[in-house]
């Protein structure tokens, strides 16, 4: 066995090994000794992430050691997707085996979905991959646990993160499946605004896959029901005006320029009540997104000029996206100044948006394309450009 071949327990007897007890581990940890005694042992292989956290902040070492670069997909594709895939479709129910998981509480289980999220929105995806079985079974242990509405509602939100995850791995598929037991365990709760929020996302994964009128009539049906009337709240908004400016992506993909601008506008119109960028549901909505999704409507639509026109109106240089997305920003504007021949200005988009973003990179094929057109250009000559291709594996 290879030493990245060590399970879970074995890791972290290893760092334990001579510096602590398994009680005195325990204890620095904030966890019960029987947790770190099951998990030596191999009769867990598991752990809550603020489990885990705790685990290796007692230890002294960074999370991404104590879970092991094995269970990373950029060290063992098949292994770390697998686990996840096997996750979100879990037949436990229907064999009568109990499944491993640690029961949280309410308060335990949102700061372990902040994290979840925080870490998709970093594009850390490897690490999430790793993060999100288990997690997934502490959150239905919970909600065995509790059988509360909230529960529900945070098991649903799990399930996004993991469906969310899968699709930028390519596992469209499994997306799906975690979208709808998203979407069904919501269903379980008494927040309608999250329901909302998740057929949008089901909207933005049939717009992954290329099924635009599909996309945008789920995005759109949903806005319907959720549209705010009077005086509403700014989650209200946020969550409509996000359906909103998904079905004008969608519009856009189809070729539907006027019905795209239409729905672009009515979305500025949302951040203008807004006043500013929030993060409600998993997902930011205001100023910034808006001028986002303005830059992907117009590079879609072929209006590269405007692309770059609708740039200029992005608020404090895009401060006020997640990592992800000010990357993906970058990459929109990289393509519209490389169809423009503007190639020094797209080479140094595009390595602005690996180096912010560089887990993220390697999976996204529009940022591929963007550097295998630059470097068939004449005058991108820039080693830089090359070595991130080869970082890239663009040839």
């Amino acid at each position: 066995m290879t030493r990245h071949d060590v399970p879970l327990g074995g890791r972290i007897r290893r760092f334990r090994d001579g510096v602590m007890t398994q009680q005195d581990l325990a204890t620095a940890a904030g966890v019960s000794v029987d947790l770190v005694r099951k998990l030596e042992q191999g009769r867990r292989n598991t752990a809550s992430v603020a489990s885990l956290h705790q685990i290796a902040r007692a230890l002294d070492v960074p999370l991404g050691d104590l879970i092991g670069p094995a269970r990373m997909p950029e060290q063992a594709p098949a292994e770390g997707v697998a686990a996840l895939r096997f996750a979100v479709a879990n037949v436990d129910d229907l064999t009568g085996e109990s499944e491993a998981g640690e029961p949280l509480s309410l308060a335990e289980a949102e700061r372990e979905l902040t994290y979840l999220w925080g870490t998709y929105w970093s594009g850390k995806y490897d690490r999430l991959t790793a993060l999100l079985p288990p997690a997934l079974a502490s959150l239905r242990a919970t909600a065995r646990a509790t059988g509360s509405p909230r529960a529900s509602e945070l098991v649903a939100q799990g399930f996004w993160a993991a469906g969310s995850t899968l699709i930028h791995l390519h596992q469209s598929d499994a997306a799906y499946i975690a979208l709808r037991h998203a979407i069904e365990l919501a269903g379980y709760g008494n927040d309608q605004l999250l329901a909302a929020a998740l057929r949008g996302s089901m909207a933005w994964q049939l717009l992954t896959a290329g099924r635009f009128t599909e996309s945008e009539a789920v995005a759109l049906r949903m806005a319907e029901r959720v549209e705010p009337s009077g005086e509403s709240f700014f989650p209200h908004l946020s969550t409509y005006g996000s359906l909103i400016v998904t079905a004008a992506t969608a519009a856009a993909r189809r070729g539907n320029r006027a019905q795209a601008r239409s729905l672009i506008d009515t979305s500025a119109e949302v951040a203008h009540r807004i006043g500013g960028d929030r993060d409600d549901y998993n997902s930011v909505f205001g100023p910034s997104q808006v001028a986002m999704q303005s830059v992907d409507v117009n590079v879609q639509t072929g209006e590269y000029g405007q692309a770059l026109e609708s740039a200029r109106i992005m608020p404090h240089n895009a401060a006020g996206l997640p990592i992800a997305a000010r990357a993906r920003h970058l990459t929109d504007r990289a393509l519209a100044h490389s169809r423009l021949g503007h190639h020094e200005q797209a080479s140094t988009l595009v390595l602005t948006a690996e180096q912010m973003a560089p887990e993220w990179a390697k999976r996204q094929q529009l940022l591929k394309s963007v550097t295998r057109d630059l470097l068939r250009g004449s005058r991108t000559r820039d080693p830089r450009l090359r070595n991130l291709a080869d970082r890239l594996n663009v040839t």
